[in-house]
Order: structure tokens, then C-alpha cells, then sequence
């Protein structure tokens, strides 16, 4: 992997982590179109670079980790369905769903299901004060609809903020607590992957990836002050016709093209 490619891909997991778009998706989609000659590292650079993104959020939201002890525990309830499922089935994750088809259609049935979200969420008043104050119940709902992002295309940001308002969120607080619970969930996603990747990662590629991480956690900083003022301005839709056209473009493209299943 180049440096340049390192950058592009870097910038997108940015850009795209925290927006209900699936950045995993893109950096798929961006992999396969720039065809990287190492795609299993490009897989783990993809994964790992996330770390960056999450400590954007970690420095934004500090201050909520030390209200109490209350939502460090609603986390981790949140967040042990995935990690349970994901260290179970990863290699078969990692194997059969990291393909451009598989995120192209993700793209679009996601587009779809954020055009009814907006609409159901439109006027939705919340239930709770502050997100801490959801009950361990609902933090479970959100974790167990958090899985459904393991398939690639999905978005982790899209299924949370779902369960956050199917929980009693309102929109802002879905996001919020969505940014809050990427962190143990991508931590743990990336730390599993640079475990099992170990041997395969040689000195010189340490260097990229500490760079792309860098990148990433400058352009997430700005990219989530951003999205909570849109989300409260525009809602969902715009998102879910973003997910739908790139969706139905890019799976024209991969099936004109013929496209390799390996990203």
C-alpha cells in the first residue's frame, strides 16, 4: 500500500466512521477501485486505522466519562452482544462478507431503512434526560441491533443510532451515545485484528499505519462537530438517497465489470 492510497482510504474512514453511510463500505468500495496490491493488509489497515477515529470521539465527549460511573456500565452492556458475536464469527465475517456486492447491496437496503427512520424520527421527543439515564434493557437493544453492522455496507453508526431511537433516543442523543459505544466496539475490533495479524505485519507497514490513523482522527474531529448540526437541521434522508444511488452505481459498475469478490 502507497502512501497516497494510505491517505485516500485514511480520509474516507474519517469522513465516514461516525456518518450512517458504513465506513467500512467505503474503504471496501475505494479498496477495489484502486486495486492495492496487498488487499489482506489493506483488510487489517482498513480495521486498524479506526483506532484514530475513535480517539477523535474519546477527546470530544471526555467529559461525559467522568459524570459517573453509570455510563461506563451502559457501554459495556451495549457493547457485549457484538463483541461476543463478533469474536465468534470474525474469520467467517472476514472471509465471505468483505466484498463490494455484498456492501453494495448493504448500501441500498441501509438507504432505504434511513428514508423511514427520518420520517419516524421526525418529531420524536426523548425519553430520557441525558443518555446515561437509558435503562440497561434498552442499552442491550441497541448492542443486540449493533450486530447487524458486522455485515459490511451496513454501518455501525446506522444500526446504533436505529436502536438508539427505537430505545427512546431522541436523534441527537442516538448519535451521542452511538459515538460513545464505537469506542469499546471498535477497540475491540481492532485490537482483535492486529492480534490475529500480527506476523503478517512487518516493520515499514507500522509506519503507514499510524499514519492513516493520524489522518483519520483529524478529519473524524471535524467530520462529528458536523454531522450533530446537520442531523439536527436535515434528519436521515439525505444520507439514505446517498446510500441508495452509490449502492445501485457501484453494483453496476461491479457487475459490468466483473468485479473480483476479494476487495
Amino acid at each position: 500500500m502507497t502512501y497516497f492510497e494510505a491517505l485516500i482510504i485514511a480520509i474516507i474512514e474519517g469522513l465516514t466512521e461516525f456518518l450512517p453511510i458504513s465506513s467500512t463500505g467505503h474503504m471496501i468500495l475505494a479498496s477495489s477501485l484502486m486495486d492495492i496490491d496487498n488487499p489482506r493488509f489493506a483488510e487489517t489497515f482498513e480495521i486498524v486505522i479506526q483506532l484514530g477515529a475513535i480517539l477523535a470521539v474519546l477527546f470530544l465527549y471526555i467529559k461525559r466519562f467522568f459524570v459517573s460511573i453509570t455510563i461506563y456500565l451502559k457501554l459495556l452492556v451495549a457493547f457485549l452482544p457484538t463483541g461476543i458475536i463478533g469474536l465468534l464469527a470474525y474469520k467467517t465475517i472476514k472471509l465471505y462478507l468483505f466484498n463490494p456486492y455484498v456492501v453494495s447491496v448493504s448500501l441500498i437496503v441501509g438507504g432505504v431503512a434511513l428514508l423511514f427512520l427520518d420520517k419516524w424520527s421526525a418529531k420524536k421527543e426523548s425519553e430520557y434526560k441525558e443518555i446515561e439515564d437509558i435503562s440497561y434493557i434498552d442499552a442491550l437493544k441497541i448492542g443486540l441491533i449493533q450486530c447487524v453492522s458486522m455485515v459490511p455496507g451496513v454501518s455501525r453508526s446506522a444500526a446504533t443510532i436505529f436502536g438508539g431511537i427505537f430505545s427512546g433516543f431522541n436523534r441527537q442523543q442516538a448519535a451521542e451515545f452511538s459515538f460513545l459505544l464505537a469506542i469499546p466496539t471498535m477497540f475491540a475490533a481492532s485490537g482483535y485484528d492486529l492480534l490475529k495479524e500480527k506476523d503478517n505485519i512487518h516493520s515499514n507497514d507500522i509506519t503507514i499505519l499510524v499514519f492513516g490513523a493520524l489522518i483519520a482522527f483529524i478529519v473524524a474531529f471535524v467530520a462529528v462537530k458536523a454531522f450533530v448540526t446537520f442531523l439536527n437541521k436535515y434528519g436521515f434522508k439525505h444520507f439514505g438517497y446517498y446510500r441508495i444511488i452509490l449502492g445501485i452505481l457501484f453494483l453496476t459498475y461491479a457487475l459490468s465489470t466483473g468485479l473480483q469478490l476479494t476487495a
